[in-house]
């Protein structure tokens, strides 16, 4: 058996017991969460499980992401707010709050990750090196931060911008069967799309010229990466709101387990990340606060002494991975 599927076993089942405790608990407290009366299965089917469900497709969707775009990019601090992904999925949103089109936020999300995917797609075709699509993510990263407050400083409904505001911390309260449906759908499909670039993020690894020399098609992997990454993102960022370090951390948690093959590590670090956030999820339900603290703020109080150290390791070693 293989490091990489050793991996992805023993992260299938954290991610199951991480699954099964979201159902029992929380801040009303469970005797049996399998209980047949009406309250506790309203709680548990109704309430709970679709709200752990989407945020272990939220997570999951933004793990592949993040180790698919690392791969593709050779730089281990890579996520999908480094493509601009993120900052185009979050603009779509932020539009649909700030003009009164609140329904649509999910849909809008989606739809304008994919124009910043198609954006570096095309601007991106014929570079060489991972250093243009780099700057091309940071260009039109700059430039969905500056939409976003041209939106919020034109928006005609600021009672709306409350609800904006909760979004862009991050959560899954209150989610429904119809938005784990939505993030599992755009999750295949990222999925897919991410699988069939296996074998060039593979190739990648000996360096542009030698996997253009071994047969590689580059073009086409960053492609079917770059809008992978972008179905993922989306789904994600529709039903959770702005989540991050997600992406970062999960593929280097797996790594010291699956190796630092990109094509292998794929499936554990989706499955790291769906666990990661669901085990935080669990913590932001259980925490004594009478507000309950938002997820996308969790993350990133635990993803950004991660991200510290990340940087600090790389820059000990001189930037190797």
């Amino acid at each position: 058996m293989s490091a990489s599927l050793r991996a992805s076993l023993t992260l299938l089942g954290l991610s199951i017991v991480a699954l099964a405790a979201a159902l029992w608990l929380g801040p009303t407290p469970l005797a049996d969460p399998f209980a047949r009366d009406d309250i506790t299965r309203t709680i548990v089917w109704d309430i709970r499980l679709p709200r752990a469900l989407t945020a272990w497709l939220a997570g999951a969707a933004l793990g592949l992401t993040g180790a698919a775009l690392q791969g593709l990019l050779r730089n281990p601090l890579a996520d999908s707010g480094v493509l601009g992904l993120s900052g185009f999925a979050a603009l779509g949103a932020v539009i649909a709050f700030a003009f009164g089109f609140a329904t649509f936020a999910p849909a809008m999300s989606v739809a304008f990750a994919l124009v910043a995917a198609l954006l570096v797609t095309t601007l991106g075709w014929t570079s060489r090196g991972p250093a243009s699509l780099v700057l091309i993510g940071v260009g039109l990263s700059s430039f969905a931060g500056g939409l976003i407050a041209l939106a919020l400083n034109l928006a005609p409904n600021p009672g709306a911008l409350a609800d904006l505001v909760n979004w862009t911390l991050g959560s899954v309260e209150g989610r429904s069967l119809e938005h784990v449906a939505l993030a599992a759908t755009l999750l295949v499909v990222g999925a897919a799309l991410i699988f069939a670039a296996a074998r060039g993020l593979q190739a990648l690894t000996l360096g542009e010229e030698a996997a253009a020399a071994i047969g590689a098609n580059l073009s086409n992997t960053r492609a079917l990466v770059v809008l992978g990454a972008a179905a993922c993102t989306g789904g994600a960022t529709a039903v959770a709101g702005v989540i991050g370090f997600v992406g970062i951390a999960a593929p280097h948690l797996v790594r010291i387990f699956a190796g630092h093959d990109p094509a292998r590590i794929l499936l554990p670090s989706a499955l790291a990340g769906g666990a990661l956030l669901v085990c935080a999820d669990i913590v932001v339900r259980v925490l004594p606060t009478d507000t309950e603290l938002k997820l996308g703020v969790a993350a990133t109080l635990i993803g950004g002494p991660v991200f510290a150290l990340i940087a600090a390791r790389l820059a000990s070693r001189g930037g190797d991975t």
